[in-house]
């Protein structure tokens, strides 16, 4: 599909192209993106031949200069690009995207009107696939590679001079996003009631993981909104501890976390079921900051009211007429099977998940981000009789129908980042690579359903 790994772009030079600056900018944005390989393959399908690989790495180093283009191939270079929203220049609210990865919590925020001012996301490879699909101006809206140059600066020890640096990095906004880590937090050092003299308890119990820098951020801009995702095991992480520090951090800084009471069924535990043909379960925090008379008011046991009147189907999801290359090989198959009996066996349930596309209420496993090493918990039949199976392994009959794993596009489509049938979705990055950010990402349609339940909260945040 795409380009392997090691010809993945490096950031373009910074001087100029050319003398069109406009024109520079456009071909050094794509550059950013894609790897020459693929975009000189894109010119020669639109009919444009003198294009080399060659030459677009030299545009990329500065070597050579960049020469006159069409109009022709302006379209096309534009098109590679994600376009400038409608509500970009009068937003109903700006967010900030945390640990981004290729954006899935932050399409249902701008769907909503909503104008992101700021992302971090330290893996190369995701920032690519953002930047393909979604808009940022670069002199409205800033990009981070490491958040911790931010929340942990160089130089700085004091508290105060900490939290004004952070205050002046992070453009002010009402909605903070973050799809943090789960890490453990050590215990060892001080508790909150013996916190030598910090402003913040967490500064102790916190340090040393991703949320503390979340936490950081979050004292320093005191945003009215958060929504935090993680995996649904951070409740149980560190037999609780791990929650239990995180829901304290987000108390002492002032915020109201929906539905923080536990009862079961847990409301911030949302399935991607309800969606979309995947069992995805995933915590989500919304704090509201508590000055506001609403931040007792909002509940994701709502979220019920926006599930689809039906589900699309696997079938609906998967092209066609799929590549031959995603087709198990014969001898990767046999090794899953026999591992499955192995297990089987013992009486553990390991083993892979052969999905059937013609059941219309089929619904598959979690998709990880170790996807691209066998595809394993997502395997879709292509007609492998099992009972000819056990009995005679290698009939080339059988063998001709043994499953396949998904495309990347299947993937981008049943993680919800387009809808059956559609190719929108920009994937500049190899399958390896794209397996890994699907697998890593969240179901779009879930955040979309929680931002909808957010925004009369957020239009009543300009009022006066």
């Amino acid at each position: 599909m795409l380009a392997d790994d090691a010809t993945a772009p490096a950031e373009p030079a910074a001087s100029p192209l050319s003398p069109d600056s406009a024109t520079a900018d456009l071909m050094r944005q794509v550059l950013a993106i894609y790897a020459a390989r693929d975009l000189a393959a894109r010119f020669h399908e639109a009919g444009f031949r003198d294009w080399t690989p060659q030459q677009l790495t030299r545009l990329r180093q500065n070597k050579s200069a960049l020469p006159p283009l069409s109009e022709r191939e302006l379209t096309l270079l534009r098109s590679l690009l994600p376009a400038r929203p409608a509500h970009y220049d009068c937003p109903q609210f700006r967010f900030i995207d945390l640990f981004a990865g290729i954006g899935g919590i932050r399409r249902g925020f701008d769907a909503i009107g909503g104008k992101c001012v700021f992302t971090s996301e330290w893996n190369k490879e995701a920032v690519r696939t953002y930047k393909a699909n979604h808009y940022s101006d670069p002199q409205e809206h800033r990009f981070n590679t490491d958040i911790r140059l931010i929340t942990q600066p160089a130089g700085l020890h004091d508290e105060a001079d900490i939290y004004r640096h952070i205050d002046a990095e992070i453009p002010d906004h009402q909605v903070l996003l973050a799809g943090f880590p789960c890490q453990p937090f050590s215990l060892a050092g001080v508790s909150k009631k013996n916190a030598l003299g910090r402003a913040h308890g967490f500064e102790c119990e916190a340090q040393g993981t991703l949320f503390f820098d979340v936490a950081r951020i979050i004292a320093a801009k005191k945003p009215p909104i958060f929504v935090l995702e993680n995996v649904k095991n951070l409740k149980s992480h560190d037999k609780g501890r791990t929650f239990a520090i995180i829901m304290a951090t987000l108390d002492e800084l002032g915020y109201d976390v929906a539905d923080a009471a536990t009862d079961a069924p847990d409301a911030k535990i949302i399935d991607a079921r309800h969606f979309l043909p995947q069992h995805r379960e995933r915590i989500v925090l919304v704090g509201i900051r508590r000055d506001y008379a609403f931040s007792q008011s909002f509940s994701l046991r709502d979220i019920r009211r926006l599930y689809p009147t039906a589900v699309p189907s696997l079938q609906s999801l998967l092209d066609p007429a799929p590549e031959e290359k995603y087709i198990l090989s014969a001898q990767l198959w046999r090794y899953l099977y026999d591992y499955a009996r192995k297990h089987k066996a013992k009486g553990n349930g390991f083993g892979f998940g052969l999905n059937d596309p013609r059941q219309a209420d089929v619904c598959v496993r979690t998709l990880s981000a170790r996807y691209y090493k066998d595809g394993s918990e997502i395997l879709i039949d292509r007609g492998w009789d099992a009972a000819l199976g056990e009995a005679d392994f290698s009939n080339a009959d059988n063998m001709a129908r043994r499953p396949r794993r998904l495309s990347p596009r299947e993937c981008a489509r049943l993680m919800g980042f387009e809808a059956p049938g559609e190719h929108r979705f920009r994937i500049p990055v190899s399958d390896t690579q794209a397996y890994k950010q699907f697998g890593n990402s969240v179901v779009v349609p879930v955040f979309a359903a929680v931002a909808q339940l957010l925004l009369p909260l957020i239009k009543q945040l300009n009022q006066p």
